[in-house]
């Protein structure tokens, strides 16, 4: 990606982001029903078990052979791998807290400013192979705004824990 289309994405990249919430929203919900009729473990491996057969029959259907680029040829490094480790945990997490006081809306608001938090964190530390990049006044001030918005849902929202 060049740096002018980073700076200046196509909005199918916004739609598809605001899109991956709501469909996180929706399989939080369904996880949690199912460890509230099961048990987290359950949930978790429910998920990743329809997951696997989902993702099966898509490269079914998509798959084409084709070459792989030789930059692609290049083996992942050894901790890519363990993706599915904090899968399977954020199911087994978020399956419990759903089910809990804090509630659907409470359980995504701070999983997203853990998400924020973490993200400005890696960012900074240049953590995973990433390029660091030190966070200014503004991501400071939009990190601060996104725990007080998960602060209030939680604390003065309906159905406050």
């Amino acid at each position: 990606m060049t740096i002018e289309a980073a700076r200046n994405p196509h909005p199918i990249y916004f739609a598809g982001a605001f899109a991956t919430g709501g469909l996180l929203t929706f399989m939080v919900h369904l996880n949690g029903e199912l460890a509230r009729y099961g048990n987290p473990l359950f949930s978790s491996w429910t998920a990743h078990g329809t997951g696997i057969i989902a993702a099966v029959i898509l490269l079914l259907l998509i798959h084409r052979r084709r070459r792989p680029k030789p930059e692609q040829s290049l083996r992942a490094p050894l901790w890519a791998y363990f993706g599915g480790i904090s899968g399977a945990a954020t199911v087994m997490l978020t399956s419990t807290a759903v089910n809990s006081p804090l509630g659907l809306s409470g359980t995504l608001a701070l999983g997203l400013a853990g998400q924020v938090v973490f993200s400005v964190a890696a960012d900074s530390w240049g953590l995973f192979g990433m390029r660091k990049r030190h966070p200014d006044a503004r991501d400071i001030t939009a990190l601060g705004l996104v725990v007080a918005g998960a602060a209030l849902i939680i604390l003065f929202g309906r159905g406050a824990a």
